[in-house]
C-alpha cells in the first residue's frame, strides 16, 4: 500500500485509511470489527480515522486494535459528540470531550485532533483552537487539523494553526478541488479526503433509503456518468481513482461494516491514477452541471 508524507508532519500515512462513522451507526457487531480491523492492518492500512460523535465507534476500535497501537495512526475529532445531537465547542466541553475519546479508544494519545465541522465564526472565537492546541500541549494529540468544507474550511485554513484539513472530495463532490486543496497545498497543510466514492450512491440504481446519501444521488442523477452505468465494481474503481488522483491529497477515509471491503478498494489503487483524460473528462461534466448550491457535504 502506497504512503504519503502527511503535509509538515512526521505522519506517513497509507492512501487509504478506514473510516469508523459506518461501524458506530449502522450496528456493527464487536467481532466484525475485530475482524475487519485487524485484517486492514494486516494488509497494510496505518490510518484510522474516527470521532466523538460516531456513537459507539471510538469504544468499538478500542476493543478491535487498541493492543496493535503503534502499527497505526489514530485520528479522531471533537466538538460534535453523542451521533451529532450535542455540540460544544467550549475549552472545558472538548478537553472533557477528548479525554473520553482516549479511554474510549484505549490509549494515551491519538496521533491527530480535528475539529469537527464547526463553523466559521466558531473558529474566530478562538476557544475551540485554544481547546486542541492545549490537548497538544499536554500531548494527548501529536497533530491538530479541522475536518469541514466550504468557506468554514477555508477559514480554517486561514488561521494558520492547523497541521491538517479533511474535507469531501468525489465524483459527486468536487468543491474542493478548486476552492480549499489549492490554500491548503500552498500552506503545507496534509489532507485527509471522506468520502471518496460519494457513499456509492448509485450502487442500487434506486434512490437509497439513507437521507445522508440523497444528496449524493441526486447530483449523480443530473451529472449522468456513463461510467456509473455499467458493471459496479467498475464504477466504484473509477471513483475511488477519480479522487485518489488529486493534487495534493494524502489519503482517503473510506468507512465500510464488511470484513475485506478494506482489502478490495487498496487492490483498487493498484491501478493507479486516472489519465489525464478520463480526469479532465469528470471534470469537464461537473463544471458544465454544477451550479453555486453544490457545495461541499460536511
Amino acid at each position: 500500500m502506497e504512503k504519503r508524507q502527511l503535509g509538515k508532519t512526521d505522519i506517513t500515512a497509507s492512501v487509504l485509511g478506514f473510516g469508523g462513522a459506518e461501524i458506530g451507526f449502522q450496528d456493527t457487531t464487536p467481532e466484525s470489527v475485530t475482524e475487519m480491523l485487524n485484517a486492514a492492518v494486516d494488509a497494510g492500512l496505518n490510518v484510522i480515522d474516527t470521532a466523538s460523535a460516531y456513537k459507539e465507534s471510538e469504544e468499538l476500535i478500542g476493543n478491535a486494535v487498541s493492543r496493535r497501537r503503534k502499527e497505526f495512526f489514530l485520528f479522531t475529532k471533537c466538538g460534535a459528540t453523542d451521533g451529532f445531537t450535542r455540540f460544544d465547542w467550549s475549552r472545558r466541553g472538548i478537553a472533557q470531550q477528548i479525554e473520553q475519546s482516549l479511554r474510549a479508544l484505549k490509549t494515551d494519545y491519538v496521533d491527530l485532533i480535528q475539529l469537527h465541522s464547526c463553523s466559521a465564526d466558531i473558529l474566530k472565537n478562538g476557544e475551540a483552537i485554544d481547546a486542541v492546541q492545549e490537548a497538544r500541549e499536554k500531548g494527548y494529540a501529536r497533530y491538530i487539523g479541522y475536518s469541514g468544507d466550504g468557506q468554514d474550511a477555508v477559514t480554517a485554513i486561514q488561521t494558520g494553526v492547523f497541521d491538517t484539513l479533511q474535507t469531501s472530495i468525489s465524483i459527486a463532490d468536487q468543491e474542493a478541488i478548486d476552492l480549499t486543496l489549492p490554500l491548503a497545498r500552498e500552506r503545507g497543510m496534509g489532507v485527509i479526503v471522506k468520502r471518496p466514492i460519494a457513499n456509492a450512491a448509485w450502487r442500487t440504481g434506486e434512490k437509497p433509503v439513507d437521507e445522508y446519501h440523497h444528496t449524493y444521488w441526486e447530483r449523480l442523477q443530473k451529472l449522468d456518468y456513463d461510467f456509473l452505468k455499467g458493471d459496479l465494481k467498475e464504477s466504484i474503481a473509477k471513483a475511488l481513482r477519480f479522487t485518489y488522483s488529486q493534487e495534493g491529497i494524502t489519503t482517503m477515509i473510506v468507512g465500510t461494516t464488511k470484513p475485506g471491503r478494506w482489502k478490495e478498494n487498496a487492490e483498487i489503487l493498484e491501478a493507479g491514477a486516472l489519465s489525464q483524460e478520463e480526469l479532465q473528462k469528470i471534470r469537464a461534466c461537473w463544471k458544465e452541471v454544477a451550479d453555486e448550491t453544490w457545495v461541499g457535504q460536511v
